[in-house]
Formats: structure tokens, C-alpha cells, sequence
């Protein structure tokens, strides 16, 4: 090569063509935004999803048509893909963001203090007053005592299957939890009634409703634990056991703790997977509108059952209605307060790392 064709490659000059600015996706949803509620509005669409899936649309189209002009074709295909990347996820946060508004939105009316430690008592279903003490300690226990069941039994099944499980027994066992994931809360419900309350002829209890839930929560705690232990690198459990380890001490001092945070998360969102069921609640505990702190004799609250009835009861308005949602608040709370508290922990159990 010459020097004069050496000379001609000076460090400013790229081989790069035009780009657009980084500004560009957001230029571009605005104005989808705006020409969607413009069309809209031309139309006669009255519906937010309607000009919202329109805008989507221009947003998509918009963003190939230009990087196609500027950029090329290829360049044009990565922002497509990009783009739908992007409205899938607003997709998804939309309805989500929007349940959690209008919960708040409605729920904030009568949640206070006074809600927080009264039950309903004597107060009738579309008077005014009454709060949720009694339900909040029938879910507490109900939903406690069906974790306090079913984790130990679910690690301890998915130890099994992971660390021994060979041939026939195990293959059954997986075969039942992959069944068992996919039970009606109502088939758990009825399963237990009909054992439980009219076989054995116990009463209706919070108990009772403990056991349905159990049912559900089983199959979710044994599968995310197994898949958990899975994760867990088998080198670890090759130089423990070349150390003289036995195997169960191996099980409880090295793979448990390593794979505890994932562990932990699957149990939480176990408890949130039940802490929300109606129907099995409402054929085994039944209602009361009384505090009962004893879930082991007579009818116990609930949350989700209480939000049932106050909605069922309301006609669409009145004490109820907000009572209703107030409770509905109260149960997204607890749930949220069940994953941070999953996080922490798992935060606090993980392995440390570093050099």
C-alpha cells in the first residue's frame, strides 16, 4: 500500500454513516402519542386503549420508516425490534400501573386506624363503620399455618428428587406435583371438604381452609426449590464430599445456603399465590363477621372472602363498596410486604462473594 493511501486514512475519519440522535425513540413516541389521540379524536374513539394501541402502532411503523431512510434497512430492523420490545413492556406495566391506582384511588377512603383494629361486629353490611382486624388474623393464621405445612414438606421433597431421587418413586413423585400445580383452588376445596369436614365430620375452621391452601402451595414450593438446588454448581458439592463430608451435612451446609435466596422467593410467592383464594376459604372456614383467634374451632375471616361479601353486598356503591376496596388495598400490601421481606432475606442468606 502507498503512502499516499496510508495519508488519505486520518484518525478523524470513520467509515460509520448517519445515525440518528439519541433522542430519537422519544421524539418518535411523542409523536405517536399525539397523532394516536388526534385519530382518535377525528374518529370518534373514546377509549384510552384504543388510542393507546394506535399510537403503538404509528410508534412502531414510525421508527422503521425513519431509521430505514436514514440509517438502512438493517439498522431500521434493530429499532423495530427494539421498539417492540418497548410496547410489550408498556403492555404489561399499563394494567398493572392501573390496578394499582384505582385500589389506592378507591381504597384510601376508609382506611385508617379505626379500620385496621375493629371487625364488623354488629355493624350491618351497608351501614357504615367496621374494619378488617378479624379478617387480617383469620388470613394471617390460615395462610401461616399453610406455609408452616407445606415448606418443610416441599424443600423436603425437592431435596429428594434433586440429591436422590432415581428410578420409579421419584418419577411418580414428579409426576403428582406436576399435577398438583395444575388444581382449581375449588377441587382442593371440595377435597377436603368432603374429607375433612363431612368424612371425619370436623366443624368448619380456619384449619380447614389451612389444608385446601396447603394443596395449592405444595407444587409451587417444590418446584422452584428444585429448580433452585438445580442451579447449585456441582463442584461445590464434589470438594465438600472430597473433604469427608457426609452427604446430609453437604445437603444442609452448602446447597441449602447457597440456593436460599431463590428458595425463599419461591416460598413467598407461594404464600402470595394462596393469599388471595376465595373459593376454598369460603367452603371451609365460612364467614363470620366476629374476631376468632383460634383457627383450629368454629368460622374465621378472611380478606379475600371479606372483600367477596362487602362487594356482593354493596350493589356497586355505599360503606360497603369502600370497604370493599380498602380491604382489596390491605391485601396488596400485605403481599408487597411478603416480597420485600422474601428480598431481604434472600439479600441476607445469599453467599458472599468477592476477591
Amino acid at each position: 500500500m502507498s503512502h499516499a493511501s496510508l495519508s488519505d486514512k486520518r484518525p478523524g475519519s470513520s467509515l460509520r454513516g448517519a445515525t440518528l440522535p439519541k433522542w430519537f425513540p422519544w421524539a418518535t413516541a411523542a409523536g405517536s402519542i399525539v397523532l394516536g389521540i388526534g385519530i382518535s379524536a377525528v374518529a370518534g374513539l373514546d377509549s384510552d386503549i384504543q388510542w393507546g394501541l394506535i399510537a403503538a402502532i404509528l410508534f412502531v411503523l414510525g421508527s422503521y420508516a425513519i431509521a430505514a431512510k436514514v440509517e438502512g434497512r438493517r439498522q431500521a430492523k434493530d429499532r423495530v425490534a427494539t421498539s417492540l420490545v418497548w410496547v410489550a413492556f408498556i403492555l404489561a406495566v399499563v394494567p398493572l400501573a392501573s390496578l394499582i391506582w384505582e385500589t389506592v384511588r378507591r381504597g384510601v377512603k376508609v382506611l385508617d386506624g379505626y379500620f385496621l383494629t375493629h371487625s364488623m361486629g354488629i355493624v350491618g353490611d351497608k351501614e357504615p363503620g367496621g374494619g378488617i382486624y378479624h379478617a387480617i388474623i383469620g388470613t394471617l393464621e390460615q395462610v401461616g399455618l399453610a406455609a408452616l405445612i407445606s415448606v418443610p414438606i416441599g424443600v423436603l421433597t425437592a431435596i429428594y428428587l434433586v440429591e436422590y431421587g432415581r428410578g420409579k418413586l421419584a418419577k411418580a413423585v414428579t409426576f403428582f406435583v406436576d399435577v398438583m400445580t395444575g388444581i382449581p383452588s375449588i377441587v382442593a376445596g371440595l377435597f377436603i371438604l368432603s374429607l375433612w369436614i363431612i368424612t371425619f365430620g370436623m366443624g368448619y375452621s380456619g384449619f380447614a381452609g389451612s389444608m385446601a391452601l396447603t394443596i395449592l402451595m405444595l407444587p409451587v414450593v417444590v418446584r422452584s426449590t428444585e429448580e433452585m438446588l438445580k442451579l447449585v454448581p456441582n463442584e461445590l458439592r464434589e470438594a465438600s464430599l472430597a473433604l469427608g463430608v457426609p452427604k446430609w451435612r453437604t445437603i444442609l451446609k452448602v446447597v441449602l445456603p447457597t440456593s436460599i435466596g431463590g428458595i425463599t422467593t419461591g416460598v413467598m410467592l407461594a404464600i402470595a399465590r394462596i393469599a388471595g383464594e376465595t373459593a376454598p376459604v369460603l367452603l371451609l372456614v365460612w364467614v363470620t363477621p366476629l374476631i376468632n383467634t383460634n383457627p383450629f374451632s368454629d368460622p374465621q375471616a378472611s380478606l379475600p372472602v371479606y372483600i367477596y361479601l362487602q362487594y356482593a353486598n354493596s350493589g356497586g356503591a355505599g360503606a360497603a363498596y369502600d370497604r370493599a376496596w380498602a380491604a382489596a388495598l390491605v391485601l396488596i400490601a400485605f403481599i408487597m410486604i411478603l416480597n420485600m421481606a422474601a428480598r431481604g432475606i434472600a439479600r441476607w442468606k445469599a453467599p458472599k462473594t468477592g476477591r
